[in-house]
């Protein structure tokens, strides 16, 4: 698939490759209506370290795969627990579970409009690698 993906199908499909690597309380933010900084962001808890990285990795392979489209920046805090791609127009956020907690990015963009799981599943069938 190459031809241009919208912004929320972007990030639904982002959902998905995380959801299928087992990242955890998986969340989209519709950010466009209260920020310049992305359209969506989505965010994902990894249990570990390791984890972490891992979803990271797989999410940049599998958006370069599905889409041809690499990063514009990627970041990650000195120990690995924060990991940041941004794709422009989605910013996806993997933190390890406590400092998921402890920056509560939900509740700083509050204000935000969230996806609900059901729709970016349904918007994202066709990235899934199992048949769930």
């Amino acid at each position: 698939m190459t031809e241009e993906i919208t912004s929320h199908k972007l990030a639904c499909a982002i959902a998905r490759f995380l959801d299928d690597k087992l990242g955890k309380d998986i969340t989209i933010l519709n950010i466009s209506n209260v920020s310049t900084l992305a359209d969506y962001f989505v965010i994902s808890t990894g249990d570990s370290t390791p984890q972490v990285k891992a979803l990271m990795n797989n999410t940049r392979e599998k958006v370069k795969e599905h889409f041809k489209r690499l990063p514009l920046r990627m970041e990650n805090d000195i120990k690995n627990r924060w990991n940041l791609l941004d794709y422009g127009d989605v910013v996806v956020h993997i933190l390890h579970k406590d400092e998921r907690e402890t920056y509560a990015i939900e509740k700083f963009w509050n204000h935000a409009f969230s996806v609900s799981e059901n729709e970016w599943r349904e918007n994202s069938k066709e990235f899934t690698e199992f048949n769930k």
